[in-house]
């Protein structure tokens, strides 16, 4: 026996109804409380009527009643309140605390049922079968999925915000920076947003040349020694802007271009993101005024200077090509960092009609196509849009991998 395993039998009501303590009163459980995943008893403000008293307070569950005290709750003052001690085996009556012994007191074909999903050696637990649980099931969870994902994104803004004493735009930078690095380049990108503030881009927003050369100079990029007229346009106006607002430069060997396609390079988007500021300045302010996710998209609209037509590095000359911020990427940005800032910030100012916006972004996003999404497709649950991988990604690392059948909603369907 497991003990997630029995409290997913009390916090259900799956219980047979003729319950009694060892000591022969009876139970009935008016609530079961809710579940405590901090320290102390497993269930908070529960209410018990045993025998004809109602007892209101906490409840702990145990496999055996032995494991009361060889946790060490007799010592515990956190434990003082509980009510009930619920035990699948009495092995030893520990405390005078009332105890209720479930052997044999549920359906225990759900136990043996559990233990064949989780022993599962499939890609996820209910690989063969979670296409046959309602749709409406489905989509319900998912959207719980969706909303907890954003949750646990908007955390890591509130960490930023909290750094920056709140500065919103600076937030969406460094998120915003993060992103366009890929994968590949993310500490490097995320290293540069924290060395070159966003308030200092900002001050020469309306001159690309100096925006670009910042980011540029920054980064590492202009450290050479350069014959075409561009590159060293950049780092006469870098030497001007490093001694203005003594800025630091990063060693250029923290940047990867191995393995990579031509357009993804960080030069390329370090380009890009100078036009993205040249064309916005304070961009966090007009997403918020977005009223859907075709004017976000348009702020996103950039291509890197002219320069960058024929090249891909500094000195390395290609064929003419304009470099325009794909459409992809700008899906990237809104669900890595346009909808977790806006979340972020209708949570923190309690304004739900911001938290709407923000999953209404994900929904009008294309869905993501990636090795987790493909396994879930070939399980028969296919995204339709970015909240709902999102929500599939959420799930898995959360849920799936970890076999928490138990507390996900598609787990108790297929349970039961």
């Amino acid at each position: 026996m497991r003990e997630e395993f029995l409290y997913y039998i009390w916090e259900n009501h799956l219980t047979h109804k003729d319950l009694k303590t060892t000591e022969g009163e009876a139970v009935d459980i008016v609530a079961t409380g809710y579940r405590n995943t901090d320290s102390g008893p497993d269930f908070l403000e529960a209410k018990i009527q045993i025998g004809d008293k109602l007892w209101a307070g906490h409840v702990e569950i145990h496999v055996k009643s032995s494991d009361w005290n060889r946790h060490g709750h007799q010592n515990d003052k956190a434990y003082k309140n509980v009510i009930l001690h619920v035990v699948y085996e009495n092995d030893l009556q520990v405390n005078d605390i009332p105890t209720l012994e479930l052997k044999e007191r549920f359906d225990e074909s759900l136990f043996a049922q559990y233990q064949k999903l989780i022993a599962a050696k499939s890609w996820i637990p209910c690989e063969k079968s979670i296409a046959k649980v309602p749709v409406f099931t489905r989509l319900s969870w998912l959207d719980r999925m969706a909303v907890e994902r954003l949750e646990s994104k908007s955390g890591t803004v509130t960490k930023i915000l909290e750094a920056n004493q709140f500065d919103w735009e600076d937030a969406l930078y460094k998120l915003l920076m993060r992103y366009f690095g890929l994968k590949v380049n993310n500490e490097a990108f995320e290293y540069l947003a924290n060395i070159l503030p966003f308030k200092t881009l900002l001050k020469h927003a309306d001159n690309l040349l100096q925006v670009e050369a910042m980011l540029m100079g920054c980064a590492g990029f202009l450290e050479e020694n350069f014959t075409e007229e561009y590159p060293l346009l950049l780092k006469r106006e870098f030497n001007v802007m490093k001694a203005k607002f003594n800025l630091l430069t990063m060693p250029a060997e923290r940047w990867k271009f191995m393995r990579m396609r031509p357009s993804n390079f960080p030069t390329i988007r370090l380009a890009q993101m100078a036009q993205l500021i040249h064309k916005n300045g304070p961009l966090f302010s007009k997403i918020k005024a977005a009223k859907d996710t075709a004017e976000v998209k348009a702020l996103f609209d950039v291509e890197a200077s002219e320069y960058w037509e024929t090249h891909w590095r500094f000195g390395v000359s290609t064929e003419s090509k304009p470099k325009h911020l794909g459409e992809t990427t700008a899906d990237v940005l809104i669900i890595n960092a346009v909808a977790p800032m806006l979340f972020c910030y209708g949570k923190l100012h309690k304004d739900e009609s911001v938290c709407e916006t923000a999953l209404q972004f994900l929904e009008d996003t294309e869905a993501e196509d990636n090795a987790i999404i493909r396994h879930y497709a070939s399980c028969g649950i296919t995204a339709e849009n970015a909240m709902q991988t999102q929500a599939l990604l959420h799930l898995y690392s959360y849920f799936c991998k970890r076999k928490r059948c138990l507390d996900c909603r598609i787990g108790n369907v297929l349970l039961k």
